[in-house]
């Protein structure tokens, strides 16, 4: 069985360790536990890796955030995966930093990178892991935020996090959404 995991964030070092590119941060940890490499490919830096006989595509769109469904859907298509067997990982504003969340579909909640999916896709009900970045912004300075990287009492808590976010993933292709749901949505 194949999964499709797309990883949301935007190319270029100036976005390496931002908020808004902690879906790259966990494929790329995910990636390094399986002992794989990117390779850039159509759309998108791409990699498989096995785990209890799935196969799991990794990939980051090349594309940036705004344009991330142009990817997604050639992804899709290009292996023959069916939309439930995608998993978006994505920063999300609404949720508390330390809180990871996994639902079978949802609204972009204006978040561009789900939108340009969601648009692409022609629906919504998309699986989904929600990494939590808080909102701890000033009103109008959104976009700066997410473009920030994590403050110093954050990092620490990374690693735990991705991890956490790397197991998600894990029991999302064993287990499945609902399971999965049961067993990490916990706060």
């Amino acid at each position: 069985m194949k999964y499709l995991i797309v990883g949301l964030g935007n190319i270029g070092s100036e976005y390496a360790d931002t908020r808004h590119n902690i879906g790259f941060m966990v494929l790329d940890e995910l990636a390094k536990e399986a002992g794989a490499t990117f390779t850039n490919m159509r759309l998108a830096y791409y990699t498989e890796v096995s785990y209890k006989g799935r196969t799991l595509c990794l990939i980051k769109p090349t594309t940036y955030m705004n344009l991330s469904g142009k990817a997604v859907r050639h992804w899709m298509q290009e292996l023959k995966i069916p939309i439930e067997n995608v998993l978006i990982v994505v920063d999300d504003l609404a949720i508390p930093f330390g809180s990871v969340r996994i639902k079978p579909k949802g609204s972009a909640a204006g978040h561009n990178g789900l939108k340009s999916i969601e648009g692409l896709l022609g629906s919504n009900e998309y699986p989904r892991l929600r990494f939590g970045i808080s909102d701890n912004y000033p009103r109008g300075r959104q976009v700066d935020y997410v473009l920030s990287g994590f403050d110093k009492d954050e990092i620490p808590e990374l690693p735990a996090l991705i991890d956490k976010s790397i197991n998600m993933i894990k029991a999302f292709v064993t287990i499945g959404i609902e399971l999965t749901m049961t067993n990490f949505n916990k706060k």
